[in-house]
């Protein structure tokens, strides 16, 4: 109660935490070397969303991206909507400047996030690694041709 006043305080600043810590991971992708494309990006954002030491932090990430969704006005606000942004964004970095603002660049990337996410969720519940990457490796292909 000191530090946060209430319940929805400490959520808030659990869900700050988790986002400064996916925002730093983020930004470092960004940095030098960057992926060369998104096809690149997204095998980058693969093995780093898949690494045993970031279940932790991807379970809080998922319980407060469903929250938002089923609960829009508690501490969870926003959450689900400010992260697809925030994925988008970082997605449009790795297409060509000049394509970038195409409807088909947008498609490119918004399908290139449903994979990760529904390859996250899907290794969450099941744990199995080697599936869920072989389906990602294989969107990767695909972005490739």
């Amino acid at each position: 109660m000191f530090l946060f006043g209430n319940k929805e305080g400490l959520v808030r600043a659990l869900l700050a935490r988790a986002r400064a810590d996916e925002l730093v991971f983020l930004g470092e992708l960004a940095d030098h070397p960057a992926p060369a494309d998104l096809a690149a990006a997204v095998d980058q954002l693969w093995r780093w969303l898949s690494a045993p030491d970031h279940q932790p932090l991807l379970r809080l990430w998922t319980e407060a991206y469903a929250r938002s969704l089923v609960d829009p006005q508690g501490p969870w606000s926003g959450f689900a909507h400010t992260t697809v942004d925030e994925w988008l964004t970082l997605l449009a970095n790795f297409q060509p400047p000049g394509e970038r603002d195409t409807p088909d660049a947008l498609a490119a990337r918004t399908l290139a996030l449903a994979v990760l996410r529904g390859a996250l969720l899907d290794l969450l519940a099941t744990g199995d690694e080697p599936r869920a990457t072989t389906a990602v490796r294989h969107h990767v292909l695909s972005l490739r041709h």
